[in-house]
């Protein structure tokens, strides 16, 4: 090859390389596959991967060089400046093919019964590049399956060695759990001790194995993939809003698989997404209308049921009426719930429902740096987030700054567990993180940073010192050029923040601290969502209360006087904003069970009925199309923070558990199984601990002024001396407010 480039007139990063005759223009230093891919030439493959590192295990992937003695891997072999490249000769073919052919000699011929028939990247290029009859007459080997988890199923008899899934555990998850043992015609793959996977991305080693050795648990033999239809979707469980498929079967949704969008969850899914359509399926999913006659339940008919909604609100218009949406409510609910507002004369409407002080909190508000760019930041700063149980996605973002050269700092109550290395911790008590933030240290980071980031998560949104710490964020931000971003508590926090689901008078806690005459109560399970459970319950029984509700649960049971089922987001039309204030749509999926309704349409009848302005579109793009931004009329200072700064007993820090943040997928039985799961307790420091006089994993009474627990205590250093951790989410800590806790021996 000349010295000289063969097109000049390329930018100086970029080589010329000639692919089966066709010329094409390549960054220098990538690969021939990559070329090859970006000009839609097919080149087989099953070790590599776009967004893992470059193993070249297979050799599937085998090219025919000019003037290279041998096949060459196309996945590892970089382009050159006049390179000629044949993908489909005489030579590459036969390299190509007998691969397959020792690919195959172990590989064992269950396609008929294999769950990944049909979908099977071998079983696909064994038909173009696999012989009609094998050679190999020895005994096949067999090697034993370890039991991975209640997300993922092996078979590793059908492992083909790519390593695609070690990648993945290593490099996107960060938790190295799966690694190649022993040599030879010996080695397998599987996790060293025989542990269950515990990363909260482990579904994805579902989607990059080529073959049927790693299959998705839940779903496993229940379906074939040519029985599937295929639904856009998206997540609504973090407010990422990753894009994703539904798969569904007659309209039973079978299991959920990433859309692509480098934008927002690239090719990744949380097994919180992927696995929590379990939870749909539920023995108390709502499906019919309900009455309460006394303490007695009857089902209705839909009519019955909203004359009974329509008399309520009627009767409770004005400041007598509150009402709280769960903060995954889609856009188009939240508009139609903020007219209903309007229209009925009250200003005492709220999402945020799981927030100590709501007006302290603020609402939410768009990502100043986009997700994308968080993986380029070179300075990030967490505050007050077990970031990698909040949104796991955006924690992923963080490891891949990180492992391009990012400095992370962490600001928080404990110490958590991130995959990534922190280069400055300040654990302290939640009423010291303001204080924390004020430190020269940040302030000297951040600026050192060309694109610097400061992440606020939930630990400081949702406790009773939410203002002081937000403020304090902001003004580090701004003092030191950072992008600020506040992770939206929801799913759709700021799209309903856009729609106007904010107070103009009294917010959520406000109104239910001074109990309103009557309640609508919206996709909100009562026993679990609130932030201070026995004040909100109070309220509740005390009041008529409306429940537009996916579950007839017994504490919606408990506070509601008429039921009306609505359907989850992917079984509805939906638009949600995510955490950068993208709209996305979702599709109506999944069959809506028994008379179940989409709640846009409930709320359409109910508004009708009560002769309101707002009301009269006849279908989902009538409704869009008359949808406008709403000014925010947010009433700052009506909450009164809990005991949070002053008093005796500990600081409690809580947030709920990655597995327990709604009700779907609380009712998720694969993700209650999951070792993240870790059940109701108490995080002690061992001198806090030792002064109290409680052991690891012994029996403890904690109190406050909202109610008593008696759970158990998990004893570690990495919880700031004079706090304690809570997760949320379980019945048995649902008494507990964030604030002050006096914590005894059981």
């Amino acid at each position: 090859m000349s010295a000289q480039p063969v097109n000049p007139n390329l930018p100086p990063d970029h080589v010329t390389v000639f692919i089966d005759g066709v010329e094409l223009a390549a960054p220098k230093g990538s690969m021939i596959i990559q070329a090859a891919d970006r000009a839609g030439i097919e080149i087989p493959r099953f070790c590599y991967h776009d967004k893992l590192a470059i193993a070249a295990n297979c050799r599937m992937c085998l090219v025919e060089v000019e003037k290279m003695g041998k096949p060459a891997p196309a996945c590892a072999t970089p382009v050159m400046d006049g390179m000629k490249v044949s993908t489909r000769s005489a030579k590459a073919l036969k390299a190509q093919r007998n691969v397959m052919e020792f690919l195959l000699i172990n590989h064992p011929l269950d396609c008929p019964v294999c769950d990944q028939g049909g979908e099977c990247e071998l079983q696909d290029l064994s038909l173009g590049y696999g012989r009609s009859v094998s050679r190999y007459v020895e005994r096949k080997r067999s090697v034993p399956d370890e039991d991975l988890g209640p997300l993922v199923a092996t078979e590793m008899t059908r492992c083909i060695h790519c390593t695609r899934c070690v990648r993945v555990t290593a490099e996107i998850a960060g938790t190295h759990e799966l690694g190649t043992m022993y040599r030879g015609e010996n080695r397998q793959i599987g996790t060293y001790d025989g542990k269950p996977l515990t990363t909260e991305l482990s579904g994805n080693v579902i989607d990059v194995c080529p073959v049927g050795a790693l299959t998705n648990k839940v779903f496993r033999f229940r379906a074939r993939p040519w029985e599937l239809i295929a639904k856009e979707s998206l997540g609504y469980h973090d407010p990422l809003g990753s894009n994703l498929f539904v798969h569904l079967r007659r309209g039973e949704l079978m299991r959920t698989v990433p859309r692509d969008n480098e934008e927002v969850n690239e090719c990744w899914l949380s097994d919180r997404d992927r696995y929590s359509h379990q939870g749909l399926y539920a023995e108390d999913r709502a499906a019919v209308p309900m009455l309460r006659e006394g303490d007695a339940w009857r089902e209705a008919s839909w009519d019955e049921a909203l004359a009974k909604a329509t008399q309520i609100l009627r009767d409770n218009a004005a400041d007598d009426l509150g009402i709280l949406a769960h903060p995954a409510t889609s856009n188009e609910e939240g508009a139609l719930l903020a007219r209903l507002a309007q229209g009925l004369g009250t200003g005492n409407i709220d999402h945020r429902i799981g927030q100590v002080d709501p007006a302290g909190a603020g609402a939410a508000e768009p990502f100043a740096m986009p997700v994308a760019d968080i993986s380029r930041a070179d300075v990030i700063v967490i505050v007050g987030s077990n970031l990698r149980h909040e949104v796991p996605l955006l924690h992923q973002r963080v490891r891949q700054a990180w492992r391009k050269g990012a400095r992370v700092h962490v600001v928080n109550p404990v110490d958590f567990d991130f995959t990534f290395d922190i280069e400055g911790k300040h654990i302290v008590a939640p009423s010291r993180i303001a204080d924390a933030l004020g430190s020269g240290e940040l302030a000297g980071a951040l600026r050192a940073g060309d694109r610097a980031a400061v992440i606020v998560g939930a630990l400081a949104e949702s406790g009773p010192h939410a203002g002081a710490i937000r403020a304090a964020a902001a003004s580090l931000a701004q003092s030191t050029g950072a992008a600020l971003c506040r992770i939206p508590q929801g799913a759709n926090a700021l799209g309903l923040a856009n729609a106007g689901v904010l107070p103009a008078s009294h917010d959520a806690r406000s109104m239910l601290e001074q109990a309103r005459a009557a309640y609508v109560l919206y996709g909100i399970e009562p026993g679990l969502d609130f932030a201070d459970q026995a004040q909100a319950l109070n309220a509740l029984k005390g009041a008529q209360v409306v429940a537009f509700s996916q579950f007839a649960c017994e504490s919606t049971r408990a506070v509601a006087d008429v039921i009306l089922p609505i359907g989850a987001l992917p079984e509805i039309d939906a638009t949600l904003t995510n955490l950068d204030g993208r709209e996305q749509q979702a599709v109506a999926g999944a069959r809506l069970p028994g008379e179940a309704r989409p709640g846009w349409r409930v709320l359409r009848s109910l508004g009708a009925g009560l002769g309101l302005e707002g009301f009269g579109f006849v279908d989902i793009a009538g409704l869009r199309a008359g949808i406008q931004p709403v000014p925010r009329p947010l009433a700052e200072g009506q909450g009164s923070a809990t005991n949070g700064g002053q008093g005796e007993g500990l600081e409690l820090a809580s947030a709920p558990a990655i597995y327990r943040s709604d009700a779907v997928v609380r009712r998720a039985a694969a993700l209650q199984a999951h070792p993240l799961t870790l059940g109701p307790q108490i995080t002690l420091h061992p001198d806090d601990a030792q002064r109290i006089g409680v052991a690891d994993q012994a029996m403890a009474r904690v109190s406050n002024h909202a109610g008593t627990a008696t759970i158990k205590v998990s004893v570690s250093a990495s919880v700031a001396p004079g706090a304690a951790w809570i997760e949320r989410g379980y019945g048995a800590t649902a008494a507990l407010v964030a604030g002050r806790v006096e914590v005894q021996a059981a």
